[in-house]
């Protein structure tokens, strides 16, 4: 995947200083990939691998690579399709031959994408990293979020609990569409060559 219009669009207005941070429920990178520099991946990322048992963290490429090495008779590439979320079918053979490796680090076998899965709350650190920006920002725009997530819209609840305007540009209803103080109905690529910045 690759970074599209917005990501590249809000790239050049943090090259402009019109926005200071980002934050994202994607789990892409994208925002990164286009080179904007603060970035706050609210799910965290599919593009690092973490221990449950310790700090340790690869590169998500790189433990593909250890995988594949562990792992020769099963190449995803050639036999398999690959679905929007990352997952593929397996059969029962390949699942029961499988190796999963170990932490390098402390030996522990909980190697996992990090990222919050639901119902797994957003790390205390991650939380207070949103507040200081909340607390930062002269206001709020949400980019393509129905704000159905709770984490989403808890920024916005924060945001007006500030006293600060909130905007949305999403196509369709929002959680937030009662509190906001101004909404866009349109895609990304329509509307944002308009506002000439």
């Amino acid at each position: 995947m690759s970074p599209n219009y917005a990501h590249e669009f809000l790239k050049k207005l943090e090259d402009k200083n019109k926005i200071v941070h980002i934050i994202t429920q994607n789990v892409d990178n994208l925002h990164t990939k286009a080179g904007s520099k603060n970035v706050l991946e609210l799910h965290g990322t599919a593009y690092v691998v973490h221990c449950l048992n310790c700090d340790y963290t690869i590169d998500r490429h790189r433990f593909q690579d250890v995988l594949s090495s562990l792992n020769p008779q099963v190449s995803i590439k050639e036999l398999y399709n690959l679905r929007p979320d990352g997952d593929v079918e397996l059969t029962p053979e390949e699942i029961s031959g499988f190796k999963v490796p170990k932490c390098p680090k402390c030996e522990g076998n909980l190697l996992i994408p990090h990222i919050v899965f639901f119902g797994d709350n957003i790390p205390k650190k991650r939380v207070q990293r949103v507040n200081e920006f909340v607390e930062q920002c002269d206001s709020l725009l949400v980019m393509g979020s129905s704000l159905f997530v709770y984490s989403g819209y808890r920024i916005v609840l924060e945001t007006k609990s500030a006293n600060k305007s909130v905007a949305v540009v999403n196509i369709g209803p929002t959680r937030a569409d009662d509190c906001i103080n101004f909404k866009i109905e349109a895609k990304f690529g329509e509307i944002l060559p308009l506002l000439n910045l």
